[in-house]
């Protein structure tokens, strides 16, 4: 008998190789999972982020609207009631509307535009008897892989104006 045994078993090897082809096979899929929930993820922060900044803009300016001073309506082309004007106390004309996937705010003419993943924008009066509280609605779209989007729809945020 001999007391030193070199090499490998065929049963051995033949398990090497199961466990190699086994990786191998689950490799690529496995990558593009991960490769998704990355593309996913990245989405939705960026959807939520640009979604929280627009809708403190959007809140913040439209509190110091002056309240008789406010139209709702839209652009031709655009979603029903996704532009609203009003004026500040200053005596500034704002405005802020959909133009297709850009949300723009304009001050007395002058454009800037604040997102450009916009899905869809809202105004409406909370109440047809009092003018001085607005609901804002906003659908922010991203793309994420394989000519796939994820959305997020803010909640709808009612802002009372403050200057009737």
């Amino acid at each position: 008998m001999r007391k030193n045994f070199k090499g490998f078993t065929l049963t051995e090897l033949l398990m090497v190789v199961a466990i190699i082809g086994i990786i191998v096979g689950l490799g690529p899929h496995l990558l593009l999972s991960i490769n998704r929930v990355f593309f996913l993820n990245r989405a939705n922060i960026e959807v939520q982020r640009d979604t929280r900044n627009t809708m403190s803009l959007i809140n913040r300016t439209l509190r110091q609207a002056s309240a008789n001073s406010i139209v709702i309506d839209q652009i031709a082309g655009q979603p029903p009631y996704s532009r609203i004007t009003f004026q500040k106390i200053q005596g500034n004309t704002l405005r802020f509307y959909q133009d297709n996937n850009k949300l723009v705010m304009s001050n007395n003419g002058i454009d800037r535009t604040l997102a450009t993943n916009l899905r869809y924008l809202a105004f409406a009066f909370a109440q047809s008897d009092n003018l001085s509280i607005v609901s804002v609605s906003i659908t922010m779209e991203r793309g994420t892989y394989e000519g796939l989007t994820k959305a997020l729809n803010m909640e709808i945020e009612k802002v009372r104006v403050m200057n009737d």
